[in-house]
């Protein structure tokens, strides 16, 4: 068999294939499929295929496919030679069903065509992750191999594109396991005396250990790039479920885990995804960033708020690097600096826990003394801590009155630093408005 559209290269000793089915907001599951592929097919100085599981018309829009492409750019993942549609290869599909017909392996059925699965014997193969699998003929079914609308199932595209495209291993979840068979015996019935190297991975699952479902769990892949995961986080983290490097050390640039990488090593056991885990590793990646490319990655949030429509570069870059070393998603960033350019909003509960004796006093010392001193952090720093001694406080303590009423909230970034941002006249308006509304 030859690949209709003329796109695929004669394959190297290593060829791998991701073959997603596009009926769907791009699934965490399915960009680990992806990544696993892609280590692998790297790793081994091979080639990897990717191919579009579209021949279902009514699912497998324009929208779909491009959201697969782009979940794929954006992870950074490249693929060897121009994308395979299964929608043009149906003279392919037909062909091998008329020869299952011809050769009486296969029977109409009410419009549909079956392929006749032998009552005896077992269809078994080694799993690089699972071990040895067998499944007993017996327990196969008579199954579908052209729908009554003359298209070919999943199994079938899957045995002819295998063998055509000369993939030489097959990386996909254990939710596929049972349809390994099916697609062995077609394989087989073409004439093919091998099969590929299968890798069925583990599922991934909740803190519950329930498998991750789009009813329950957030899997959508673009809700975490909207949350503000870099993608060379995601990358990293999506590598670890059901694989770690043997070193033990986990965050690593991607170089390093498409050295390390090997199938073999890959769990069975199933992979929990870990949102703290997750957002960890990305505020690694964040720190990890200068301060202009972390003020440039912020800087789309920011930019969605009101008060930083119009905000300039400059100010985000002076004010980005007190926030970098605590942000762990990129959406949280604007919450963290809003208080800069905003009045700010006083969380009650802050303001009750902060806002008693000696509360009043320590702010009424700090406008005192925060009106003649150089407005530099040290200066202020030195101010507050000589405010804090005179009533018995701890710095903590007694700068807990004075971020609240400057940012709203006792945690937060650096405050001398925030308050030489702010500027001495905002500053000392705030402290103003919160000393009048204790008076009340």
């Amino acid at each position: 068999m030859s690949e209709s559209s003329g796109s695929v290269s004669a394959p190297p000793h290593i060829r791998l294939r991701f073959a997603p089915a596009p009926t769907g907001l791009p699934h965490l599951g399915t960009a680990r499929t992806a990544l696993f592929n892609w280590l692998y097919a790297r790793h081994c100085g091979g080639e990897l295929v990717l191919r579009i599981e579209d021949t279902n018309a009514d699912l497998a829009t324009a929208a779909h496919i491009n959201q697969i492409l782009e979940m794929l750019e954006w992870l950074g993942l490249d693929f060897d030679g121009e994308p395979v549609l299964q929608s043009r290869r149906s003279a392919l599909y037909d062909a091998a069903v008329q020869r299952w017909l011809d050769n009486g392996l296969a029977y109409l059925d009410d419009g549909a065509v079956r392929f006749a699965v032998p009552d005896d014997g077992v269809t078994a193969f080694d799993d690089i992750v699972r071990g040895r699998v067998e499944f007993p003929n017996a327990s196969i079914e008579d199954f579908v191999v052209r729908r009554s609308d003359g298209s070919a199932t999943f199994f079938v595209a899957n045995a002819v594109d295998d063998l055509d495209l000369g993939i030489t291993h097959v990386v996909r979840g254990e939710d596929l396991l049972n349809t390994t068979p099916k697609v062995l015996l077609l394989r087989a019935a073409l004439g093919a005396t091998d099969a590929p190297a299968f890798a069925h991975l583990p599922l991934i699952v909740n803190k519950q250990r329930k498998k991750l479902s789009k009813r329950r769990d957030d899997v959508s892949l673009t809700s975490y790039r909207d949350q503000g995961v870099l993608p060379a986080a995601m990358v990293n983290y999506l590598a670890l479920l059901g694989w770690g490097p043997p070193d033990g050390t986990e965050v690593r640039p991607l170089a390093e885990i498409v050295e390390l990488f090997d199938l073999a090593d890959v769990n069975a056991a199933p992979a929990m995804f870990d949102m703290d885990k997750l957002t960890a590793i990305n505020g690694d990646y964040l720190r990890a960033l200068d301060d202009a490319d972390f003020a440039a990655a912020i800087q789309p949030w920011v930019s969605a708020q009101p008060w930083g429509t119009h905000l300039d570069s400059t100010a985000l870059s002076d004010v980005a690097p007190l926030i970098k070393e605590r942000t762990r998603l990129l959406s949280d960033a604007p919450d963290r600096i809003a208080f800069l350019f905003a009045e700010p909003e006083i969380d009650p509960d802050d303001w009750d826990a902060t806002m008693v004796p000696p509360a009043r006093d320590i702010l009424d010392r700090a406008g005192s003394e925060f009106a003649r001193a150089e407005w530099n952090a040290e200066s202020l720093h030195a101010s507050l801590r000589e405010i804090g001694e005179e009533f018995g406080l701890k710095l903590g303590k007694a700068q807990a009155p004075v971020r609240v009423a400057v940012t709203g909230r006792r945690v937060g970034p650096p405050l001398f630093e925030s308050l030489v941002l702010l500027g001495r006249d905002a500053a000392l308006a705030r402290l103003a408005v919160a000393q009048a509304r204790l008076a009340r």
